[in-house]
């Protein structure tokens, strides 16, 4: 890896693309630094020890970096971008308008990211509305003398935020534009790994308190988990793929063999976060209403407990959620009908497979059983460091989620840069 980046480095194109990215990233984390006004930012970081963020918040803190415990401008960071994408995605299947609309070539597309655009700052509002919410109830604000204050206070605290969320969409578009990579990822990527400073933090901790085999155990454990993802992540079905001879006049076309790629995390990482967004809500919904005053008692004190990352309710639940959402989101990604009908249109087959039924029922067949290593490669990594620190109680600053999107982004911008380079060095028949 450290060798592309070294050969990349090397080509002018791309080492300013690569001081781009790295010049985005530099704003993205200044702006994590930047707190909001009239934030009492000891107060929010409370919230994150007295168990309202083991959770959704913490979650939402993690992909943020640390800016949602304290409170800067850019507390929100892509989530309300990522939660857009989904829905936009998710109703140009269902509507029919907007499926149109997206394979209109470039028009299509502008008018999708557009829409995209739109839903972002509507989903920010509410996200930066419960948020302040929070913080009221938290009495986590600056203290205000009249109800024109207050609310003028909420509207410059509210509008900071969305306009955080925006920035960071825009960011993350310029690096689609001029920079390596997909920006929206590698923003994800640099918010994940500016945690890594408080694993060291808190392995140092372990160590001078006698627990030295905590930092081993996570190094080892660690380690065996990125080449397990690492292995998944690259791993796919070939199905072959055999072309008829057609003649035409004196020349014959096809006869070439091929075959269909089939990754077996096609899915990607968006599983994972449509069930701990999911399962994650009854914690985020008592975090708004009560602030860092937990209730000890009653149904909202059993909720938190059963719906708590250490309980078994909890670790099951997202299991078979990151199982279910893994197939949904193959079915709205891969057409079998579609790939069978390209396949016999191009006068293409699979050898010993009949065109038509035959063909998708074969290609379906491959998808659910790939589909069920994939989710099942997204669930136990997704719950092993659940299940680990319900037994060793070590609370560890890096989930499994996270690490799926560190090695993903890592292994993505890697082949960018390699396709890039392949480009540039390719000299074709010319010479």
């Amino acid at each position: 890896m450290f060798s592309v980046f070294k050969n990349a480095w090397k080509i002018q194109d791309l080492r300013k693309k690569i001081i781009f990215t790295l010049f985005i990233v530099i704003l993205f984390r200044i702006g994590s630094a930047i707190p909001v006004p009239f934030i009492n930012a000891e107060a929010v970081a409370s919230l994150f020890n007295v168990g309202t963020g083991t959770d959704f918040l913490g979650y939402l803190n993690t992909l943020s970096g640390g800016a949602l415990e304290k409170a800067t401008i850019f507390a929100l960071s892509i989530s309300p971008y990522i939660t857009a994408s989904i829905v936009i995605q998710l109703l140009t299947i269902a509507i029919p308008y907007l499926e149109r609309k997206s394979k209109e070539g470039e028009e299509g597309r502008k008018f999708i990211n557009n829409w995209t655009r739109y839903t972002t700052i509507i989903l920010g509002s509410i996200t930066a509305f419960g948020f302040y919410t929070m913080l009221k109830n938290s009495q986590a604000l600056s203290p205000v003398n009249g109800k024109f204050e207050a609310v003028l206070q909420a509207i410059i605290i509210i509008g900071i935020f969305v306009t955080g969320a925006c920035l960071i969409m825009w960011l993350g578009e310029k690096i689609n534009e001029k920079g390596i990579g997909n920006g929206i990822s590698i923003i994800l990527f640099t918010g994940i790994l500016s945690r890594f400073p408080a694993f060291i933090t808190q392995s140092i901790a372990n160590i001078t308190t006698g627990r030295a085999w905590i930092p081993v155990v996570g190094l080892i454990g660690s380690i065996l988990m990125i080449a397990f993802v690492v292995i998944m992540n690259n791993a796919e079905r070939r199905i072959p793929v055999q072309y008829a001879k057609r003649v035409v006049g004196r020349k014959v076309y096809g006869g070439q063999s091929t075959h269909i790629p089939m990754k077996v995390s096609m899915s990607g990482v968006m599983p994972i976060i449509f069930a701990t967004s999911l399962i994650s809500m009854p914690s985020m919904i008592v975090a708004l209403f009560y602030g860092n005053q937990i209730p000890q008692s009653g149904f909202w004190a059993i909720v938190m407990k059963l719906f708590s990352q250490t309980s078994w309710l909890y670790v099951v639940l997202v299991f078979l959620l990151i199982v279910a959402f893994a197939y949904f989101y193959v079915v709205i990604q891969f057409n079998p009908v579609e790939v069978a009908n390209n396949l016999k249109k191009n006068g293409g087959f699979i050898p010993g497979i009949r065109p038509g039924k035959p063909t998708v029922d074969y290609i379906s067949k491959i998808l659910w059983r790939i589909t069920f290593i994939g989710a099942m490669f997204l669930g136990i990594i997704s719950v092993v460091p659940n299940i680990i620190d319900m037994f060793a109680n070590v609370g560890l600053a890096i989930g499994g989620t996270s690490l799926v999107i560190v090695v993903g982004v890592a292994i993505e911008t890697v082949k960018a840069l390699e396709s890039q380079m392949l480009m540039r060095h390719y000299k074709g028949f010319l010479e």
